[in-house]
């Protein structure tokens, strides 16, 4: 008489697709790695906000620059997880809670595939 297998175990990995909910993310698309490029218009040179977008970066595990632009913005590349890129675009809109330097009037965003730079600095 032959015995069969014991019934497989999901791996920590796997969601039973009955108990996924249907609002949550998918895990593996936040941890994917992209370049976040923002482009953010407003007061925001001369006001700490370059300083001020490092260190929320950082805190974010992101790597990327904080440069001021001729023509008043400032250019803010992010790369990393998607999901910490996406909380770091949130912070930078203007309806974003918190407190933070200068007054922010938009944010254009575009997204890209990552190109491996490490670090955060301002320019």
């Amino acid at each position: 008489m032959s015995e069969s297998p014991p019934p497989q175990q999901p791996t920590p990995l796997e969601v039973d697709p009955q108990e996924a909910d249907p609002q949550e993310a998918d895990p593996q698309e936040a941890i994917e790695a992209v370049r976040l490029t923002a482009w953010v218009r407003g007061q925001v040179q001369g006001v700490g906000f370059r300083w001020w977008t490092r260190s929320q970066a950082l805190a974010l595990g992101l790597a990327g620059s904080a440069s001021n632009r001729p023509d008043g913005r400032v250019e803010v590349v992010a790369e990393g997880p998607r999901a910490a890129c996406e909380e770091l675009l949130r912070r930078l809109h203007p309806d974003a809670a918190g407190d933070r330097p200068g007054r922010v009037e938009g944010v254009v965003e575009r997204w890209d595939g990552p190109r491996g730079v490490r670090g955060f600095v301002e320019r």
